[in-house]
């Protein structure tokens, strides 16, 4: 079997059963309230039932990882075991967390060593939808199944567990024998160019599964692209779904999408409502390919009490920037194949033509690849930041700022709202500009990088302080 972008979007499987969500962990039924997660090797099969197992890196047994479920404002504490052979940490994507907590190897703590653990313990500030996931080697441990959902309900949860669906989708690049192409991992090519994109995609680590739901009844489906590279293209308008949150930040009211398709990049998250009408089957589907390839199917049955109420959520308070009294910082993005390269610097030394290729580092932030001696900038908490980004390369990227919410303010060659909802991770396409601000109101050295993990591994990394 020769696995190819065409066989991923044509291709069948057999249909698996699933019923809601992962395996899930509760911090409230945790002993002495800490919640165990244990990186380590496993076998899981991703293709079809006929196909062997691929050999995984997973939390607790499996990827993704157990779903972790807390309440707002509610004390999390998570101990991280490390069987893996080597050093790995664990960053909650999109939590306004502490600094010390937020999981970075080399910039907020020192990575957990083989065998050794590490204890975070935060409190989760905002309802909505996360994620965790590895942060040392992230390109490698990422793409080997380590992520996992976190959920972060509201003091009354606006849908009961029935009614709450997470899908967390990852695409695999798989080999002749449908099992993961491990020899790949750290490809130049995929450094260079678009980042690792895979075959097969799967949901909750299962292929094509089927949800179970029941008509005239209101459902949250929260998904979350967990793939190193890999945008997502779907319209929900296909199953008569609404947008009610992006990056887990909710909105005022469901919103209708007035334009096809939602690109949904890597570490982004999308809320949908959805109450079916009528019994049937529904596909979930990914339309960038020459034909739409359904990833997921929904299940419809009749209702005998079908509950026409749908559920309000309200959106979380952060604190909206002031422009007027903004501290402005300019990001200029380059390198990469066919892209501009300028005179850059890795660890403190300029690159010479064939230091590219020995260091991998082929991608700069103002001229420097990879974490700089010096942040980006500087600044008060609580100052307002707006952040200029103009990407210069030859591929887009998905740029993710730790320990913040931003509103885009503005993006050439498009509209912007006047009140854009809020994001931790944004879309910027070749040759484009897009600004952001948000308030700077977490104190600690944070990262601002790529989310195609490749190319934050080829020097798409940078840090701010707020003091």
């Amino acid at each position: 079997m020769k696995m190819t972008r065409r066989t991923f979007l044509n291709a069948t499987a057999a249909t698996v059963a699933l019923s809601a969500a992962p395996v899930s962990l509760d911090v409230s039924k945790a002993s002495d309230d800490v919640l165990e997660i244990n990186a380590r090797p496993a076998q899981q099969r991703l293709y079809s039932p006929d196909h062997p197992p691929s050999d995984l890196w997973t939390y607790n047994g499996s990827a993704p990882g157990p779903e972790i479920r807390v309440k707002r404002g509610q004390r999390v504490r998570v101990r991280l075991t490390n069987g893996l052979e080597e050093p790995t940490s664990i960053h909650w994507h999109g939590i306004r967390i502490d600094n010390s907590m937020d999981g970075v190897s080399g910039l907020t703590q020192d990575p957990v060593m083989p065998g050794e653990s590490f204890e975070y313990d935060f409190v989760a500030p905002d309802a909505g939808t996360y994620w965790y996931h590895a942060h040392n080697r992230s390109w490698n441990q990422v793409a080997r199944g380590l992520y996992g959902a976190f959920i972060v309900e509201e003091d009354i949860p606006a849908f009961d567990r029935e009614h709450d669906l997470t899908l967390v989708v990852d695409d695999w690049l798989l080999d002749r024998r449908g099992v993961l192409n491990v020899a790949s991992l750290g490809s130049m090519m995929e450094w260079s160019h678009g980042g690792r994109l895979g075959n097969w995609l799967t949901v909750n680590g299962e292929s094509q599964p089927s949800l179970n739901l029941s008509s005239g009844e209101a459902y949250r489906i929260r998904l979350i692209n967990a793939a190193n590279a890999r945008i997502l293209e779907i319209d929900p308008n296909r199953f008569d779904a609404k947008v009610i949150a992006y990056d887990g930040q909710a909105l005022p009211q469901p919103e209708t999408l007035a334009y096809a398709p939602l690109l949904i990049g890597p570490a982004q998250r999308v809320d949908l409502l959805i109450r079916p009408s009528g019994p049937g089957v529904i596909p979930i589907e990914e339309i960038s390919g020459d034909r739409p390839y359904a990833f997921a199917n929904l299940q419809i049955a009749d209702s005998e009490n079908p509950n026409p109420q749908v559920p309000k959520l309200y959106p979380n308070e952060l604190p909206e920037p002031d422009l007027s009294q903004a501290k402005h910082v300019r990001l200029d993005m380059t390198g990469g194949a066919m892209g501009i390269m300028v005179e850059t610097v890795y660890q403190g030394r300029k690159l010479g033509r064939r230091d590219f290729a020995r260091t991998g580092q082929v991608w700069a932030f103002n001229g420097i690849a990879n974490l700089a001696e010096e942040p980006l900038f500087r600044c008060r908490r609580g100052e307002t930041i707006v952040v200029e980004t103009i990407n210069r390369t030859a591929f887009p990227h998905a740029m993710h700022i730790h320990g913040h919410h931003f509103r885009v303010i503005g993006r050439s060659g498009s509209s912007v709202r006047e009140q854009n909802p809020w994001r931790d991770t944004f879309l910027i396409g070749p040759d484009q500009t897009t600004r952001i601000a948000f308030v700077a109101d977490h104190p600690g050295k944070w990262l601002f990088h790529c989310h195609m993990l490749e190319h934050a591994a080829a020097g798409m990394n940078t840090w701010f302080e707020v003091t």
